[in-house]
């Protein structure tokens, strides 16, 4: 399985979303609840409707995942304790404890990321923004996560100070590698943006804010604005 790629002119710019689906393959059972798959756990809640609705605002290509992070995480290394997850958040995953991983791997992930690469070798897009959401608490452990909106980075923080900048100047409670770092969990955007010189930054939205078409809308608005800001500050570094 690959990708849902949608087109774009605006191919400066190219959208990614891991977590956009939280689709389970009918031969393949993950032991679990049916109503886990609409947890967090299972799918970035709201991403991919913001990053469809941030593709045809922007006219913009977008790369999302067709499967559930519960079958394989996409975002995370080969090699990565949870690229196929035992457990999360404090659910037991029984369905993944026992299987061929070199299979899975090679059937989800590989095509997946085989279609980004194919992609930015053709076109070479100047700026990626990856869009991801959180939720606003972890159901075991944890505390409440105050930020609407964070910005990821690694190494890079060519589009981060800025980004970081602009959303705090709208009133925006914004986290500064917040929920998580992007030191630790950055697999994509390390692999597909950094290793090739290509600016980039992961968006994660608090997920209780892009529940609805309304909070989508709202926020396909801001990262409009956003990325013609980004935009305008990378024509200024290139002089």
């Amino acid at each position: 399985m690959d990708a849902e790629v949608v087109e774009g002119r605006a191919d400066d710019l190219l959208l990614l979303c891991d977590h956009a689906s939280n689709f389970v393959p009918d031969d393949i059972d993950l032991g679990v609840e049916a109503g886990l798959l609409d947890l967090h756990i299972a799918i970035d809640i709201g991403a991919a409707d913001v990053a469809r609705g941030l593709a045809a605002r922007l006219e913009a290509p977008a790369i999302l995942g067709r499967v559930s992070r519960l079958v394989l995480d996409l975002h995370r290394e080969p090699d990565h304790p949870n690229l196929i997850p035992h457990s999360s958040d404090g659910h037991e995953i029984p369905g993944n404890v026992e299987i061929d991983r070199e299979e899975r791997f090679n059937r989800f992930h590989v095509p997946y990321h085989a279609t980004i690469e194919a992609w930015i070798a053709a076109r070479r897009p100047a700026f990626i923004l990856s869009i991801h959401s959180f939720t606003p608490r972890l159901n075991f452990g944890g505390s409440d996560r105050p930020w609407e909106v964070g910005i990821l980075y690694n190494e890079d923080e060519t589009l981060a100070r800025p980004a970081i900048e602009w959303l705090r100047g709208q009133g925006l409670p914004t986290g500064d590698n917040e929920p998580y770092s992007g030191k630790l969990l950055n697999a994509t955007l390390n692999r597909h943006a950094e290793a090739h010189g290509i600016p980039s930054i992961a968006i994660e939205i608090r997920n209780d804010l892009i529940r609805d078409a309304a909070g989508v809308q709202q926020w396909v608005d801001i990262l409009s604005q956003l990325a013609a800001h980004l935009r305008n500050v990378l024509a200024y570094r290139a002089g």
